[in-house]
């Protein structure tokens, strides 16, 4: 399987060394569940757009997380949003993670905005509400680290909701049969997940850092969504084109 990493944002520099950048992350993740698969990277927030062509060779799509908001109108995101909507028209298999979950509702006609809720970090704890074929080994809940402010708050059209939480009621979701959005970061470690939160101790209130921190030591999903991506990847890339 050819996977199309779409990067959205770097690692802050200072935790690039030691947790790799977004790409490797993935990959290190990934590849723990199939080791075959082959990467392909754009570098997006550089304005590194795939064409139509090379949705050609690439078998699945992987959109990153940003610090970004998919509502800042920058114009990569508007080029983006629209080769996301080319590779829905054509029914491509698409995985969205946490800015790349927000992406496929702001490119389908959904709403994202900044959570009157707040930050959420650490470990976020989810209830699965509708199980689909490809979720196996399937399970009652899905949690996963996560660092975002904004949630998506109206879904586009043809969306399942497949887990939810109360603080994040979208958080995993099908579109078409073949994107994927999922609000958590299953390819963050919870040394990274632990670093990133220092790193904005700045930004994120200091009761949710010490929250979050604690919350570490919860058990975590990241794996089992990973067998889940690559799941529906395939189901969703054997499915004829245009398909629902």
């Amino acid at each position: 399987m050819r996977v199309g990493i779409l990067q959205c944002d770097d690692v802050a520099e200072p935790l690039r060394d030691a947790h790799g950048n977004y790409p490797e992350q993935f990959e290190r993740l990934l590849a723990r569940i199939e080791p075959t698969l082959d990467f392909r990277h754009w570098r997006c927030l550089d304005g590194e757009i795939p064409t139509a062509s090379d949705s050609e060779t690439i078998d699945a799509w992987l959109v990153t997380g940003s610090k970004h908001g998919v509502y800042d109108g920058l114009a990569w995101i508007e080029r983006l949003s629209e080769f996301l909507r080319t590779l829905y028209t054509a029914r491509r298999p698409l995985v969205g993670v946490c800015f790349g979950h927000q992406l496929i509702a702001h490119a389908l006609g959904g709403e994202v905005e900044k959570s009157e809720r707040g930050w959420g970090v650490g470990v976020s704890f989810n209830r699965v509400t509708d199980t689909a074929a490809w979720m196996t080994p399937a399970r009652e809940r899905l949690d996963l680290l996560v660092s975002h402010q904004d949630q998506v708050t109206a879904l586009p059209p043809e969306t399942t909701v497949l887990a939810e939480s109360d603080f994040c009621p979208f958080y995993l979701i099908e579109v078409g049969g073949c994107f994927l959005g999922v609000q958590g970061h299953p390819e963050f470690t919870k040394a990274y997940s632990s670093d990133l939160m220092t790193l904005r101790a700045d930004k994120v209130p200091a009761e949710r850092v010490t929250e979050g921190l604690a919350s570490l030591e919860a058990p975590i999903d990241g794996d089992l969504m990973a067998q889940w991506m690559l799941n529906f990847w395939r189901r969703a890339g054997a499915a004829p084109s245009g398909s629902g």
